[in-house]
């Protein structure tokens, strides 16, 4: 079988030509543009493009199938060819699907909380040996590829992305997977330049609901408002199993977990956090995993990949980094870090790096989101807007966005000012972006800050 990639660099499309090639799938693939970590894995398994750029010579009846990928247009030559030749044009999303169809597939879903809870099902599952194939968004630790596939697996693990499923399919990714098992984590308003309103952002999770398979289950967050509308509304329809955060204390190391009159030591922290692991354990019980073995096995599980990283800890002070960029991301992380250390001082930077959050009309949305901070810090880049074609933002209207409660600055330097001003004895600092503030080393900035404290 001979499988061709349209943008094989891409984060995803990587993963899934490494997972195809792994099968025993011949691939081939093309891209313009190809960085790392992309690279190197690619030339790893054999199967880096010998060149960059399309080539329409390389798309001929033999292939069994194509895939598309975001990064590419649609007039890409090769996705033409494809298109005259009458293959079968899939995309990422689609060809999961194709893979996954005699499988029970799982497939988790929400505006945040998506990877963490995909990589807790997956830790205890790797620790009670159970054969599943998977799909996660990030990488995550102890995983050279985050798509696994397999003829053997029972269960297909799928994280389950809203945002679009290609240039020729505007369909969202989760739309396609058609769940056996699916969970709803939370809802809050993302990607606003594909879903232009918070209502048509919604109804693309009751749609979501709809594709669940009969008989299938939908298990939801109860305390999220519009995740618990949605629960209500398809009780009748399927079946239904909500989770809430549970009874804990937090430890030195982590948190104390009380369930079923027992105790479980663990070493992450926070009230989303624990939120996110009862929904992992409500769909580890589709599997028939026990609550008493999943929340043993969960004993060592430090966190999703880029999901509050330690970056570097002494006694007195410590610095993570997190993924965190919407504003339901940044209250609940900021949230989380303030609980466990309630008797630090928390002081908080943030990133506006993605579209979403550098449109004007958004930042609203950001109102009181740094409030459990003691100290708050938004950095935004005005290249970054302009090579977003987007209207220009001032920083007047980024604290006006976040409530007036934080400093805005617009230059690297001016964080490092921020963050240095403080005593950091007795403090934690937190770092958010899906950037990196434009060229911060978290790791050497961390060592230089432990070195003052």
């Amino acid at each position: 079988m001979h499988v061709h990639f349209i943008a094989i660099g891409g984060s995803a499309m990587h993963n899934l030509a490494i997972a195809l090639s792994r099968k025993g799938v011949k691939v081939t693939g093309s891209d313009d543009e190809i960085f790392e970590p992309s690279k190197s894995r690619l030339e790893k398994q054999g199967i880096l493009p010998a060149q960059l750029g399309w080539d329409a010579e390389s798309i001929t009846s033999s292939l069994d199938a194509v895939i598309l990928g975001m990064h590419a247009r649609e007039d890409n030559p090769e996705l033409l060819k494809a298109k005259e030749l009458g293959l079968k044009i899939f995309s990422y999303p689609e060809y999961l699907y194709e893979q996954s169809k005699k499988k029970i597939r799982i497939v988790i879903g929400g505006s945040h909380g998506k990877t963490t809870i995909t990589s807790m099902l997956l830790h205890a599952i790797n620790k009670l040996n159970i054969d599943v194939d998977y799909m996660v968004g990030a990488q995550l630790e102890g995983y050279d590829c985050m798509v696994k596939l397999s003829d053997s697996a029972k269960y297909m693990i799928l994280e389950g992305d809203e945002y679009l499923s290609s240039p020729i399919d505007r369909r969202p990714k989760f739309h396609l997977y058609k769940p056996h098992v699916a969970i709803i984590s939370g809802i809050a308003w993302d990607h606003i330049n594909v879903f232009p309103t918070f209502e048509n952002y919604v109804l693309q999770f009751e749609k979501f609901c709809e594709l669940i398979e009969p008989n299938g289950k939908l298990i939801y967050n109860q305390e999220d408002t519009e995740v618990a509308k949605l629960g209500s509304a398809f009780t009748s329809k399927i079946q239904t199993i909500s989770y809430q955060t549970p009874e804990f204390e937090p430890s030195e190391n982590g948190t104390i977990l009380s369930w079923n009159n027992k105790q479980y030591s663990l070493l992450v922290f926070g009230p989303h956090n624990l939120q996110n692991l009862i929904g992992a354990m409500r769909l580890a019980e589709t599997m028939e995993i026990s609550n008493h073995d999943f929340l043993n096995a969960m004993s060592d599980f430090t966190g999703a990949g880029k999901r509050l990283q330690k970056v570097i800890e002494k006694s007195s002070f410590t610095m993570f980094k997190d993924f965190a960029h919407s504003p339901s991301k940044l209250k609940a992380t900021t949230t989380a870090v303030k609980h466990q250390y309630e008797r630090r001082k928390l002081i908080a930077c943030m990133e506006l790096h993605t579209f979403s959050s550098l449109k004007k009309e958004f930042l609203p949305h950001y109102n009181d989101s740094m409030n459990k901070a003691d100290h708050a810090l938004v950095y935004f880049n005005p290249k970054v807007v302009a090579h977003k074609k987007l209207e220009p933002i001032s920083e007047s209207q980024v604290l006006a966005g976040f409530g007036g409660n934080v400093k805005v600055v617009t230059s690297t330097e001016e964080v490092f000012q921020f963050i240095k001003q403080f005593d950091l004895k007795n403090s934690v600092l937190l770092m958010m972006s899906s950037g990196n503030f434009d060229g911060i080393d978290y790791d050497q900035f961390g060592e230089e800050l432990c070195a003052t404290v």
